[in-house]
């Protein structure tokens, strides 16, 4: 069964925070390391490398998600890009970082869609927004500078997802998007590489307003970011990161009601407290989805910073109840 017939019968369920569960094994640099050799910076806190060094802990995690009932899990990939890369000194790595944390992704729904056929489950390729943006300088005393340019964007975002694709991805998902010129990169680098494979593969889009402003990092509001996107063919479009649900609600609201495409939300629980902890319950997150479900605002949901298999269990238990979004 098709991504696209599913969505129009039921509200989907996305994962949850990947960093938040890891976390919770409190691993060593010896750990992230794994067996690698000729590492030549500090690799703690590189969590997209742990598909290579410690690939039964990822395995762990999404199979966690999968059983909370997660219809999509997202690769383990949101720095696996060469921009991202170059902060570890990973560059060379970047093939094999997707292609294996996809590789294992799919081989977790699999397994998962197997014991229930009637609930295929499914792999989404997680590409962050790299950590430089096109439309901004980093500099105040030089406005016109850019650490990044619009080429260099497209060809980190080719190298990244012809590998995911190669390790057997079901859709490509463009997430945590906060410079709208770094996601139309990505998207012409996507359709480029489409074309050149002569595949058909979704596209999502989700993007991250960072204040109760309701704009995105480059100045955007909902829809303006909306309408800047909304010529390429997308699978879905929706808002993820920053916001907890209920921060969220009014800008979902407005993509709602213009978006000619599937909506998702993937919130955060709750904001982060004085320590950068999230400390919104399961139980509370799924009063807020049940609201954005109620009316009409959603096809897909799931959970960002912060949220664990409890969340989305939560998630998935109110998301059943109601029908989802029309457009």
């Amino acid at each position: 069964m098709q991504i696209q017939d599913i969505l129009k019968e039921r509200i989907m369920i996305i994962d949850g925070a990947m960093g938040t569960m890891i976390q919770r094994h409190t691993l060593s640099e010896e750990d992230f390391c794994g067996n690698l050799k000729g590492l030549t910076k500090s690799q703690k806190g590189n969590n997209d490398l742990l598909s290579i060094t410690q690939p039964d802990i990822i395995r762990e995690i999404h199979t966690q998600y999968l059983e909370a009932g997660a219809d999509i899990i997202e690769t383990n990939t949101f720095s696996s890009n060469a921009i991202s890369m170059a902060d570890y000194n990973l560059q060379s790595y970047v093939y094999e970082l997707n292609f294996q944390s996809a590789k294992i992704a799919k081989e977790c729904a699999e397994l998962i869609t197997a014991k229930n056929p009637s609930k295929p489950r499914f792999v989404a390729g997680a590409l962050g927004p790299t950590n430089k943006t096109a439309s901004l300088s980093p500099d105040v005393n030089n406005p016109g500078y850019r650490e990044v340019g619009f080429m260099d964007l497209v060809k980190v975002y080719v190298e990244q997802a012809k590998a995911l694709i190669d390790g057997g991805v079901d859709m490509l998902l463009v997430e945590t998007v906060f410079d709208t010129l770094n996601c139309k990169a990505a998207l012409f680098a996507l359709n480029s590489l489409i074309e050149e494979l002569n595949i058909k593969i979704p596209i999502m889009v989700s993007g991250t307003i960072t204040d109760a402003s309701g704009r995105t990092l480059s100045g955007q509001t909902t829809e303006a970011f909306y309408i800047s996107i909304a010529h390429a063919d997308l699978l879905s479009v929706g808002l993820n990161c920053a916001l907890g649900a209920s921060q969220m609600r009014p800008f979902l609201a407005s993509l709602s009601k213009i978006a000619n495409c599937f909506v998702s939300c993937y919130p955060n629980a709750g904001l982060p407290n004085e320590f950068g902890q999230y400390d919104e319950s399961a139980e509370a997150m799924a009063l807020s989805i049940k609201d954005f479900c109620e009316n009409g605002f959603v096809n897909l949901v799931g959970g960002c910073c912060g949220t664990t298999p409890e969340h989305i269990a939560a998630i998935a238990a109110v998301a059943r109840k109601y029908k989802p979004r029309k457009f």
